[in-house]
């Protein structure tokens, strides 16, 4: 969306004094520790952007509380799977060689959304060391939500989404989607620990050296997300409401993640 389409869809600035007013409207409270996915577009038009809305995230939960949000980097990955946009056979061995390796503090987001690309970036925020699906945190909580993320399970329960669930942490979707909803995937993991699995490739540095390293990630089926949310949606645990002009929830990730992981592992053939 176009800032002038924003500004069409806006009856006023949307301010950070708004911002926090629709936060606590939502049931944020200080203290609470947030998975948050968040399209700036969707609120409107954001008086100072981006990182108002960061400002008004920090200021909702209070010095007690942690803001996470995805930090994703799926370019960092092997190029005989991209499709969005695909690039020509003859070019994959030339990236597998000279692909730059991820860098916490340098390698930015993709696909991720203004918001959680200048949080990123915001001072003190902390990243995990996955190359590919990595997570971003900022409080009292973020060393210990991000101090695991193994290459081959990046969402199972050594992940951060685990660490999560076990910390009693909320989700807060500001104008997404199911279908982009990360925290499903550990859902999948309960429901098939052992499901099946594909190879990838991605560059990384190992004993200070860059290398471009292969490994087996387990495949999601993110086709289930939407019919899953759709339950939720009418869940007495999950809140609605509006942040600006976006559609927003809120719900508890630990007992979202354990019922619809519960209705998958029922539905396994």
């Amino acid at each position: 969306m176009t800032e002038a389409a924003a500004i069409a869809r806006s009856s006023g600035p949307v301010t950070q004094a708004r911002l926090v007013v629709d936060f606590q409207r939502l049931g944020i409270t200080p203290g609470m520790t947030l998975l948050v996915h968040a399209s700036l577009s969707r609120i409107g038009w954001v008086c100072g952007g981006a990182p108002a809305v960061i400002w008004s995230l920090l200021q909702a939960v209070g010095p007690e509380g942690t803001i996470v949000m995805p930090a994703q980097s799926s370019e960092l990955s092997d190029p005989s799977g991209w499709c969005d946009p695909p690039v020509p056979e003859s070019w994959w061995e030339t990236i597998r060689a000279t692909m730059p390796p991820y860098d916490p503090r340098l390698t930015p987001t993709r696909g991720m959304g203004q918001i959680a690309e200048t949080f990123r970036t915001w001072p003190g925020v902390q990243r995990s060391t996955h190359p590919q699906v990595s997570f971003t945190a900022l409080g009292p909580l973020a060393t210990d939500i991000l101090a695991r993320q193994p290459l081959e399970d990046p969402f199972g329960t050594a992940s951060p989404l685990a660490v999560l669930a076990d910390r009693d942490a909320h989700v807060l979707m500001i104008g997404t989607g199911w279908e982009s909803c990360t925290a499903l995937h550990l859902a999948e993991r309960l429901a098939e620990p052992d499901g099946p699995t594909q190879e990838d490739g991605t560059a990384i540095m190992v004993d200070g050296e860059r290398r471009w390293v292969r490994f087996h990630t387990l495949c999601t089926r993110p086709e289930r997300f939407l019919p899953a949310g759709a339950a939720l949606d009418g869940h007495v645990m999950l809140r609605h409401g509006h942040v600006g002009s976006a559609p927003s929830r809120l719900f508890p990730l630990g007992e979202a993640i354990r019922q619809i992981a519960s209705v998958w592992t029922s539905f396994r053939p």
